[in-house]
């Protein structure tokens, strides 16, 4: 199995944004240099605890310092952004990354972000497929372009002069285009069965309970066998809160504590996800009452913390539960103790996953 990082992020909104922009390039920077094979980040307009509002422009500030690591978006949201624009900046971070881009996207599911583009009464599904057609054959045919739709129309038939080289997109460095991620954040969601079909891979988010991420893979594999596709669960990636500590006492304060920042990522989740309509997500049963669902449980039944040893006890549970999957990603949350929460991150590299590994192979 392989270690991922993948952060929102989610800062306090009276940290000074140079100071957090900072503290997510170190983390990115880190994990890079403790072996993480991919690192993801994701992006909001309109919300000022998760400040980041173009996760390719992050990506690129970093993509010359790191090495090894694959970047990806975490996600994209294709209902906010024109496809040629995408199109053509996501081929140019894959060419400086030579090829460890990896390619996340989704709809764009924040109301206040749609709301500013003008798209909070749009279909967004339905342009985020329209999106994603129109950047695969950007990435895909030559031009002249005629790419029509219902959102976007997109040409350079009246402007193509091939011989100054103008009307011509430039193609990603991985042919035919880098690897498209999905994520996926809800039970028997259908999107990813549309992921299978497509050929694009799933990585399912850390705030699911476990009974609801098992739902997935069945799903991906139906839509996989549409196609023809080979299913590999290598290729399934899942996300979990994760703060591991050399203390117990430690990890649990740091972890589930009143000053926790994973207590203020649910806090925060919670608050988007309850005025959405979508408590669903921490219910182990569809009929239990809103009003049981609390941070507490949230953080109860979400966060994995413990020293060590505690932790590979519990993913393998956890990995028990929803079925083999390839990657694990280690949901980043804000570093209330730098020292913390970068000891987490070297632990959980250098002594959790050997360890689990072990335990898997065995």
């Amino acid at each position: 199995m392989d270690l991922a990082y993948f952060t929102m992020p989610l800062h306090p909104a009276n940290r000074p944004f140079g100071e957090t922009l900072q503290e997510d390039r170190e983390a990115f920077l880190y994990a890079d240099e403790l072996g993480f094979t991919e690192a993801y980040m994701g992006e909001h307009v309109t919300d000022i605890y998760e400040p980041i509002p173009n996760s390719m422009l992050f990506l690129a500030s970093i993509a010359y310092d790191t090495k090894n690591i694959k970047l990806g978006t975490g996600t994209v949201n294709l209902g906010h952004h024109h496809p040629a624009a995408t199109a053509a900046e996501a081929a140019m971070l894959d060419h400086m990354l030579e090829g460890r881009f990896l390619f996340g996207a989704s709809p764009g599911n924040l109301p206040a972000d749609a709301e500013v583009f003008g798209t909070l009464d749009a279909n967004r599904n339905e342009m985020f497929v329209e999106a994603l057609d129109h950047i695969i054959a950007i990435w895909t045919t030559d031009a002249p372009y005629r790419l029509t739709g219902k959102y976007w129309n997109i040409t350079t038939e009246r402007t193509h002069l091939p011989e100054l080289g103008q009307g011509i997109m430039g193609k990603p460095y991985q042919k035919p285009y880098p690897p498209i991620l999905g994520t996926v954040v809800a039970p028997y969601s259908k999107g990813i069965v549309g992921l299978g079909e497509k050929g694009w891979y799933a990585i399912s988010a850390n705030f699911l309970l476990p009974k609801w991420v098992a739902t997935h893979w069945p799903l991906f594999a139906e839509g996989c066998a549409k196609v023809g596709r080979i299913t590999n669960r290598k290729d399934w990636r899942v996300a979990k809160s994760i703060f591991v500590a050399d203390d117990e006492r430690i990890a649990e304060e740091y972890g589930k504590g009143a000053n926790s920042p994973y207590r203020f990522y649910f806090q925060q989740l919670g608050g988007k996800l309850r005025m959405a309509n979508k408590l669903n997500l921490f219910k182990m049963d569809p009929d239990q009452p809103d009003d049981e669902i609390t941070t507490d449980l949230m953080v109860n039944t979400l966060v994995i913390t413990g020293t060590v040893s505690s932790v590979v006890d519990q993913l393998l549970a956890f990995r028990d539960e929803v079925g083999d999957f390839g990657t694990l990603v280690y949901n980043g949350a804000d570093w209330v103790d730098r020292d913390l929460g970068r000891r987490s991150m070297e632990l959980m590299a250098t002594e959790v996953m050997p360890r689990l590994n072990a335990a898997i192979e065995d």
